[in-house]
């Protein structure tokens, strides 16, 4: 199929209860025009050209510009040479352009939905998930970075003869890797708070996926920012990666553990700080006074959104033996209910997994854990006839640790049942994966809830659903335990982290030494009785 022809959905197989929905009539090459990549592309550092393609056929998207390691010197050198103006633009006005960046995102959300669809393969409402994401983190620090920035004043050693002020400095030039399964909310949605805090940033997104990223960086230059301060590299991640890591003054990755570790091994041996989001092997816990009904509903969203290729999905599913039954028989028939769909408009459930790496990952784990004994409640099939990466949302019960798909991430549409007995034992398990970055728990007990969460040894829980209400909350901090990473983004940790604290202390009247005729011994007496006279005011 060419880019020229419409993308379009056939009639589901034969037997398989998982219906397609209708194509739209808009196509790649009505989208991904050659004005759009040339706009999209100027300024970009790329002496060679490469080229991203579209999952739901496979064909070409566009020819991009590909950085060498020259060029990703080149563009770093743009961006500290621009940096030092932008971090002296007052922190009310570097504000003021995420502010209207989100206005912006809202008012174009068609031509970047249509993007990440084209890019990623995922069903239009999950695309969607990244522009509300978006739009929330560009509110919040578009709102509260002054308030995270501002000068802080702290009691200093001597209340009142030393005066101490915290001070917030942009630590420079960002570095950062961006993934290719969420290229909107993972590329600008992790850069707005480093350029608020005034930093520049240098961006690697996935090839696969740039053109996002590109149209994310074209709205921010619309809405205020300088375009030095924005600078893009693309080309193959061995490559450019360790490249951006050498130059940057900080780090911040998001991808694979394995990735990770060499990523902080670089940062590492340079002495700068990293920001690391990686694997998970998400669980939800469904207790025995859970509502089924709406555990399955939730289940659905938390197991297949954006085809399972989200790092806080869920894909190890615990329920209480008591209601597993009824549990499992709703859950599998709400996703033999789901749509597949390939098109440019809402209506489909899911989307498409965005590579052939992803495909064989998918079919690997099904395949091994139903020859080794697992039973297949729902998929456990590909789906060629709506595009060549499709595969259907799948549930496996009876899966046993010595298959991969018990323990290794999947990062697709497959999630496992197991069936526990009682809360110290799915704590157990739930905790029993080097992973530890979400998780979630149903019940009709708030307290009960929040006794649970606060065992599970995860960087956020949530309670009654899969992982939205977490991450969306943007004031409280969210990142990964354990092999799921290092840092926090979101809150005040997710600006902080782009800035170096700086004390600046001021003594007033008399030094902290003898003086006014004072001997070491009499100095030394007065300082011991100030200590305690301090301690017993209370004082911090």
């Amino acid at each position: 199929m060419t880019d020229s022809q419409a993308l379009l959905t056939t009639a589901p197989l034969g037997t398989n209860p998982v219906a397609p929905v209708p194509a739209a009539a808009r196509t790649a090459a009505d989208v991904v025009t050659p004005e759009l990549v040339a706009r999209l592309t100027r300024g970009v550092a790329g002496s060679g050209r490469t080229a991203n393609h579209t999952p739901f056929t496979g064909a070409r998207l566009a020819d991009l510009p590909e950085s060498t390691p020259e060029d990703v010197a080149e563009a770093f050198a743009r961006a500290r040479a621009a940096q030092g103006a932008w971090a002296a633009t007052p922190v009310k006005a570097r504000a003021a352009v995420l502010l209207r960046f989100h206005d912006l995102i809202l008012q174009r959300q068609g031509e970047i939905l249509d993007l990440i669809q084209l890019e990623t393969g995922k069903a239009r409402l999950h695309g969607h998930e990244e522009v509300q994401s978006v739009a929330v983190a560009a509110r919040h620090y578009g709102r509260k970075a002054p308030a995270y920035l501002r000068p802080k004043h702290h009691t200093g050693v001597v209340p009142t003869l030393t005066k101490v002020t915290e001070l917030r400095q942009p630590r420079g030039v960002v570095g950062q890797i961006a993934p290719w399964n969420y290229p909107l909310e993972l590329s600008v949605g992790d850069a707005l708070p480093a350029f608020v805090a005034g930093n520049a940033v240098v961006m690697k997104p996935d090839t696969e996926t740039a053109l996002t990223a590109l149209w994310a960086r074209d709205l921010l230059i619309e809405a205020g920012l300088p375009a030095e301060v924005f600078q893009v590299v693309i080309g193959e991640g061995p490559v450019v990666g360790p490249e951006v890591v050498r130059h940057a003054d900080y780090v911040s990755f998001t991808g694979s553990t394995r990735t990770g570790r060499e990523v902080a091994q670089g940062a590492a041996a340079r002495l700068i700080g990293v920001t690391l989001e990686l694997g998970g092997k998400n669980a939800m816990i469904v207790l025995k006074d859970a509502d089924i009904e709406k555990a399955a509903a939730g289940a659905v969203r938390a197991c297949f959104s954006s085809a399972g290729q989200l790092c806080i999905s869920i894909e190890r599913l615990y329920v209480h033996e008591s209601v597993a039954d009824a549990f499992v028989a709703r859950f599998a028939a709400r996703t033999k209910a789901m749509r597949l769909g390939n098109s440019l408009a809402y209506g489909a459930d899911m989307g498409s997994l965005v590579g052939e790496r992803q495909l064989e990952t998918v079919t690997r784990h099904v395949d091994e854990a139903v020859a080794k004994g697992a039973k297949l409640i729902a998929g456990g099939v590909a789906r060629p006839d709506i595009g060549p990466l499709f595969y259907e949302p799948t549930i496996l019960d009876g899966v046993e640790a010595p298959m991969a798909v018990c323990t290794e991430e999947t990062f697709g549409p497959v999630v496992s049942i197991y069936r526990f007995s009682d809360e110290d034992e799915v704590v157990e398990r739930a905790n029993g994966t080097p992973y530890g970055l979400n998780s979630s728990v149903w019940t009709t007990d708030s307290r009960r809830g929040h006794a649970l969460a606060a065992r599970l040894r995860t960087g956020t829980v949530n309670i009654n659903e899969g992982y939205a209400p977490a991450y969306g909350s943007v004031r409280a901090p969210m990142g990964g335990m354990k092999d799921s990473g290092l840092g926090r983004r979101h809150g005040s940790e997710g600006i902080l982290k782009f800035t170096e604290a700086q004390t600046v202390a001021q003594q007033r009247l008399m030094p902290l030494a003898p003086s006014f005729g004072m001997d070491d011994e009499k100095y030394a007496a007065f300082m011991s009785t100030s200590l305690k006279v301090m301690k017993a005011l209370r004082l911090r």
